[in-house]
This record gives structure tokens, C-alpha cells and sequence, in this order.
């Protein structure tokens, strides 16, 4: 099958979660569709991430990249229209005429569009092109809850993208033959009456790459991700003024290694003797492999947490929220740990480090749960089903 596929990002390097999931999808389409990718930049590609997605792109590979000044007047015109400004980010006009035109000349049997900020490229398609939206994740929801944990004075600004999203999201499920979502708690999310047709479609994670390792860690605690995303600032700032001095009662010389990539002041700002903030690392499972138990305390955001798949599939001991579980489904007290409040987080860390045995045992039940759920083959697989049901 000819599949276009457009994208926001390039997927490559996996540092976020949007880019993971394209690039393991296009993985794996790859082996028997000719794909032609249409991705979007704010940043330059390197030779060596073009290298790696080149492969996959037997009908071509397309960036078009977003500069400074166009992206500000792109999210002028969205205001002006009443889109969501994470719309009108990423809509530009150039590159909706090269895609029109990537369009008449690769004539795809089938459109595959990740995330709604995408959506507004193929509103003119929609009579004619079967399509495919995939929307990951509710990002309306997420903007509302960052609202509420927000400064008063950004209060509005949050609410109002909130509700523009909202009302995009069941918007764009029009213009698309198929839908997806990476969980049942965000399909649940979605303001449409037809939102029980949405497909989950999950991620997988690669276990032979994400293995244990036999190293002696050097931190007590561990979390890590886009370390400038709302969410995981969020959840950092709360570990590391919250949990971890309740940890530290205990544990007098528990030490956090917060790792990521581009991580925002108000993460600079908790480095400590307690407390390390490495930024991006070559290779994440050096994280890792360095901590006895990885912490994930998200409040806001929607969506699968990767974080979380990878370490468990590396037999780290994993403990987080009921937010983020809810759309893992791992079992409490079996396949990782569920708290809510920073004592109630506190004292199962602390439970944990006083225990070596469990922990232990509660990082391998981890890796089978991930190795029984989440794969990326079959979660493919569901969506090839789907676009071979449009033709």
C-alpha cells in the first residue's frame, strides 16, 4: 500500500514521546508498504536522524521546517480564526501547498496523520482520501489541568487553549475514516458522540534493547523524560520538593538523578547535593541502570507514560500515580507501585529502599508485565488492520 504519513516532528531522536511512537510505527509499516513521510521541524535535522528514517521512506522523505518568524504569524492567524494556538503553531501555508502538491503526485491509497495539530492540513483531503488520525493522547485535557495548577494570571490563557482544543477534537473526528489513541482513559476524553469507534492502539517497547543490567546504582531515586514538558516539570518539581525530603527522613543519603533532555530552569533549579539534573545523556539506560528505583509522580498530562515501560522492561522497580496507571494498567502491588500523595509516595519509597527482596522481585514482575502487553508488532498490526479496512 502507498501510505503518507505526516507528522509534527521528525522521529528522530527518540527524546520525545511522540517521535518514539512514529518512528517504531514507521519501523514496522515499512515492511510491507511504501511510505512516504511529510514531517515537520522547528529544529535542524542532522545527517545521522535523517540517516536513520531515510530507510523506512521507500516513496520519500520531506521536511519542511518551521521558522521563528512564520510560526508567530501562523499562531496570529489561529487566534484570528479561533483555532487552538497549538494549531496554528504548526499550519503553515508553504507547507500545506507542498503537501498538496506531494499529494496529486504520490496519490497514497491511504493518509496516516499523527495528532490533531496535524489534522488541518488534510481538512481538504477529507471528501476524497481515506485517513487515518491518530491522537496519541487528549491534549485539551492536559491544558486543562495545567490551568488549574497554573499562576492566576496565566489562568485564562490555559483555559481558553483548553477549551479550543476540546472543541478541535471533536472537530477534526469528522474529517477522518479511523481514529486512534494510545489509552481507554483518553478515549474516554474525547468530546465526540462516535468516540467509542477510536481504535486503541498502545505502544510496545523493545525488551532486547531495554534489558536489566548487572551494575551497582549510585542513586536511590530516578526519573526522567522531555525535561521542559509541562507534565514531567510538574512531576519533577514535585519529587524533588515533596517526596524526596520525606524519603530523606528515613533515608538520611537517598540521592534523585533527574535525566532528560532540554530540562526548563525551574528544573535547574533543584539541583542539590541531593538532587541531580543531568540533561540529555547519550544513552538513557545509563539512567537507568544507576538508580535502585524509578519514581514517575505525574499530576498532569494525559497519555502512556514510555518512561515508565522503559524502565520496567530494565527490572527497575516502578512506582507512580494513579493518573499515569490508569492508562498502563499495570496492577498495584504486583506490577509496580500506585500512590497519590507525597506521604503516601514517600512511605512506599521508602518501603522499597528498606527492601531489597521486593524490590527486586516487584523490577522483574515489571519486565514481565511490559513483555506480555507491550508490544510494538502487534500494536501495528491493529493499525494496518485499520487502513486496510478504508480501500
Amino acid at each position: 500500500m502507498k501510505l503518507l504519513v505526516l507528522l509534527s516532528r521528525f522521529p528522530y531522536p527518540l527524546d520525545k514521546g511522540d517521535k518514539l511512537r512514529a518512528y517504531h510505527q514507521l519501523r514496522h509499516l515499512a515492511r510491507r508498504h511504501e511510505i512516504c513521510l511529510f514531517a515537520l521541524s522547528d529544529e535542524p535535522v542532522t545527517s545521522a536522524d535523517r540517516a536513520a528514517v531515510l530507510p523506512l521512506c521507500t516513496g520519500g522523505l520531506h521536511v519542511h521546517y518551521l521558522r521563528r518568524p512564520g510560526i508567530a504569524l501562523n499562531m496570529t492567524r489561529a487566534l484570528a480564526q479561533g483555532l487552538p494556538l497549538q494549531v496554528g503553531y504548526f499550519h503553515d501555508r508553504t507547507a500545506q501547498g507542498h503537501l498538496d502538491a506531494l499529494i496529486r503526485q504520490f496519490r497514497p491509497a491511504h493518509v496516516y496523520c499523527q495528532l490533531i495539530r496535524m489534522a488541518h492540513y488534510l481538512r481538504a483531503h477529507a471528501p476524497h482520501l481515506p485517513m487515518t488520525l491518530d491522537y496519541m493522547d487528549v491534549f485539551s485535557e492536559g491544558m486543562l489541568r495545567r490551568a488549574e495548577k497554573a499562576p492566576l494570571w496565566q489562568r485564562p490563557l490555559w483555559l481558553r487553549e483548553g477549551r479550543r482544543l476540546r472543541a478541535y477534537e471533536a472537530r477534526v473526528f469528522d474529517w477522518f475514516r479511523h481514529h486512534t489513541i494510545i489509552s481507554d482513559q483518553d478515549r474516554q476524553l474525547i468530546q465526540h458522540p462516535g468516540r467509542q469507534q477510536i481504535q486503541v492502539v498502545l505502544n510496545g517497547i523493545d525488551t532486547q534493547f531495554f534489558q536489566p543490567r548487572a551494575t551497582q546504582p549510585t542513586y536511590e531515586l530516578l526519573f526522567c523524560g522531555n525535561m521542559s514538558y509541562y507534565p514531567n516539570v510538574d512531576a519533577a518539581v514535585f519529587l524533588a520538593e515533596e517526596i524526596l525530603p520525606l524519603v530523606r527522613q528515613r533515608h538520611p543519603a537517598a540521592r534523585l538523578l533527574i535525566a532528560g533532555t532540554t530540562p526548563a530552569a525551574r528544573v535547574q533549579a533543584l539541583a542539590s547535593d541531593a538532587v541531580t539534573v543531568s540533561g540529555r545523556l547519550p544513552d538513557i539506560r545509563d539512567a537507568y541502570a544507576a538508580a535502585r528505583v524509578f519514581v514517575a509522580p505525574m499530576r498532569v498530562g494525559t497519555g502512556l507514560q514510555n518512561k515508565l515501560l522503559e524502565a520496567m522492561a530494565m527490572e527497575r522497580p516502578c512506582m507512580t500515580t494513579p493518573l499515569a496507571n490508569n492508562a498502563l494498567r499495570g496492577r498495584p502491588g504486583q506490577d509496580l507501585l500506585v500512590g497519590e500523595s507525597a506521604p503516601e509516595l514517600a512511605a512506599l519509597l521508602s518501603g522499597l529502599l528498606s527492601n531489597p527482596a521486593a524490590a527486586t522481585e516487584l523490577g522483574r514482575q515489571g519486565r514481565r508485565f511490559v513483555q506480555q502487553h507491550y508490544n510494538w508488532e502487534a500494536a501495528t498490526n491493529t493499525l494496518e488492520m485499520l487502513f486496510s479496512t478504508s480501500n
